[in-house]
């Protein structure tokens, strides 16, 4: 193995600069992985790429880009205890302490210690790169069936929904509503499919993305985002509204909408970060008895769940993604990411 590597870092700028840096060695507990598969997600885009505006667990520190990596480990450090070489695996994008209240849970992502918490990609080196350097507590085994394509996704995407979804519940007895049919929205589908929902409504402004969650049957209906949603959803379910709704767009309308569509006594969850939202709690929230629930990216043992639950369902979060470049090509897969007209994008630095 060449003991460097080519790296690809974001200044801000909107570009991406590729770099030559030298392949790390693990230490005690951690393992070397050469990436297979690393998908760009929304919040690079949003907080990373054009500017970095993020602060504390969005705070980006000049480091590797990239939190939703897969690949196979290629060397092991001293002390680790599960996973060995060749093994292909799942990264869970924040490194936790792994000793406070929420690690224990299996939350790294709320970890509460300001020195330990480190995300891969923001504050420590991620996914898009030839080799990646992650700790042994922070891995998912990846079975033989899920491509590494599938693995990137199961962290930051898919796995950010399956865990609102199991705060909200979805059964046969549901029709769904999903503002924003980006990647997350997308998958948002995906699970609902397969978790049963009578129907499956989405909404956003992008016809591609519209094209893509009617062609891989993830919609029944999608409609473009404007001022008539809440009567069109209505419209569909017998004037009542949603049973359930998935905010993933974190736009303001598009979250109001996804409040006043859901109907009495239905529950709506927000997944998309950022943005704001402006409601009327009495009428929008209050008479109806809704309940709205937030729900930020997933643990790691629902996220070892739902690898179960992807091989039990024959379901690839693969198919969302319209996009795939090589690492030389980074620049390009951001680019295009950061254009919203297109699903997940893939920057693939290793042949599967």
């Amino acid at each position: 193995m060449s003991r460097t590597m080519m790296a690809a870092f974001l200044p801000g700028n909107s570009t991406v600069e590729l770099k030559t840096v030298p392949v790390p060695v693990p230490g005690h507990g951690e393992v070397l992985i050469e990436v297979k598969a690393s998908t760009i997600c929304g919040s690079d885009i949003r907080a990373i790429y054009h500017e970095h505006l993020g602060k504390g667990p969005e705070g980006y520190q000049g480091v590797i880009a990239g939190h939703e990596p897969s690949g196979q480990i290629v060397e092991t450090g001293p002390g680790c205890r599960r996973f060995e070489t060749g093994d292909r695996v799942i990264v869970y994008h924040i490194s936790g302490c792994g000793v406070c209240n929420d690690c224990r849970r299996g939350y790294m992502i709320s970890c509460t210690s300001a020195e330990y918490r480190r995300a891969y990609g923001w504050q420590r080196d991620g996914g898009m790169a030839e080799y990646l350097l992650a700790e042994e507590k922070d891995l998912i085994l990846l079975p033989d069936s899920l491509t590494y394509l599938d693995g990137a996704q199961v962290a930051c995407g898919f796995g950010t929904v399956y865990e609102a979804l199991q705060k909200v519940g979805i059964n046969g007895d549901d029709a769904v509503l999903i503002t924003g049919l980006g990647p997350v929205g997308l998958a948002a589908g995906a699970l609902c499919r397969k978790m049963g929902a009578e129907k499956i409504i989405g909404i956003d402004i992008f016809a591609e993305r519209r094209d893509i969650a009617l062609r891989l049957n993830l919609c029944d209906s999608v409609f473009t985002a404007g001022s008539d949603n809440v009567e069109q959803v209505r419209g569909l379910t017998g004037g009542h509204g949603v049973e359930r709704a998935i905010d993933c767009s974190a736009n303001a309308e598009a979250r109001a909408t996804a409040i006043r569509a859901t109907r009495k006594w239905g529950k709506m969850v927000m997944v998309g970060e950022g943005g704001s939202v402006t409601f009327n709690p009495s009428p929008d929230i209050i008479h109806d008895q809704k309940t709205i629930y937030g729900s930020w990216v997933t643990s790691t043992w629902l996220m070892e769940e739902l690898v179960e639950r992807l091989v039990r369902w024959n379901l690839h979060p693969e198919d969302i993604v319209t996009h795939r470049f090589p690492l030389e090509q980074a620049d390009e897969a951001y680019e295009l990411m950061s254009s919203g007209s297109c699903g997940k994008v893939a920057v693939c630095p290793g042949a599967e």
